[in-house]
C-alpha cells in the first residue's frame, strides 16, 4: 500500500502527530491507538525517528527533551 507522491510511491507512515485540544499526540496507524504523552509543541523530530531508524538512545533523548519542555 502506498500513496503516490511526485510520481513515486511512499509507504504510509506508521506514526503521525495529530493536533488535539491542548497540543499534539502521536497516533500509531498500525496499532490504531495513541502513543506517548500529550505534547505542547509538534514533535516532528520524534515522529521522524519513530518512522525511521527508531534508535532507542535517540528516542530516549527526544522523549526527555519533550518532557522537559512541558515543565
Amino acid at each position: 500500500m502506498g500513496l503516490a507522491l511526485s510520481g513515486g510511491f511512499v509507504s504510509r507512515r506508521r506514526y503521525v502527530a495529530r493536533g488535539v485540544p491542548g497540543g499534539y499526540r502521536i497516533w500509531d496507524n498500525r496499532g490504531r491507538r495513541w502513543w506517548g504523552d500529550l505534547y505542547e509543541l509538534c514533535p516532528d523530530d520524534l515522529t521522524t525517528e519513530l518512522n525511521g531508524e527508531a534508535n532507542p538512545a535517540r528516542l530516549t533523548a527526544l522523549l526527555k527533551r519533550y518532557r522537559a519542555q512541558k515543565r
